[in-house]
């Protein structure tokens, strides 16, 4: 009788584990469906407000972002240019990511002069804009424009000495060099 009670001992406990495993998986997928379903709204409605009138920079800007990141390039450069020609003098500090934006759009497509322009845009506003940097040289890199790749890395590191990302790029830019 003892061995019984032990194993229904255990059959609980292998149920309790499994239905606490359950149920944390049931709350990221039901997690992830309210992100992708919020995500799909805002899309749908500023597709429809921005054919039918007028929109302003960031609504252009925040379409370009929600079409980048379902990797639908083309369509998302169109925002982002659109963006571009919305913005107002005060805005002009936003320019910087949309230039940003856009130079990975045209990255993503392998157009890298393209996109090499769009961080250089982006980098006139803002010297010291790491992500933009940091993305010059990445560009850089896939074009074999070593020394380029590693400058542009440098600066970065120059601007913020805790990049990670920087400080990889030039230990291995350093190593192909040598």
């Amino acid at each position: 009788m003892n061995i019984g009670m032990e194993n229904g001992n255990y059959l609980v406990v292998y149920l309790g584990i499994l239905l606490a495993l359950l149920s944390v998986a049931a709350f990221f997928v039901v997690r992830q469906v309210w992100v992708t379903r919020r995500t799909e709204v805002t899309l749908s409605d500023l597709q429809t407000k921005l054919l039918k009138e007028k929109g302003s920079a960031l609504e252009y800007y925040e379409l370009g972002s929600l079409l980048l990141d379902k990797k639908l390039y083309v369509q998302a450069s169109n925002y982002l240019k659109q963006a571009l020609k919305e913005l107002s003098e005060e805005e002009s500090e936003n320019a910087v990511l949309i230039h940003n934006a856009l130079g990975y759009t045209y990255f993503a497509q392998d157009q890298f002069d393209l996109a090499i322009r769009q961080y250089n845009e982006a980098l006139k506003i803002r010297p010291d804009y790491v992500t933009a940097l940091n993305n010059l040289g990445h560009t850089y890199e896939r074009k074999q424009l070593v020394p380029q790749a590693l400058e542009t890395y440098e600066k970065s590191l120059a601007t913020e000495p805790a990049n990670e990302t920087a400080k990889r790029r030039v230990e291995s830019l350093r190593k192909r060099l040598a």
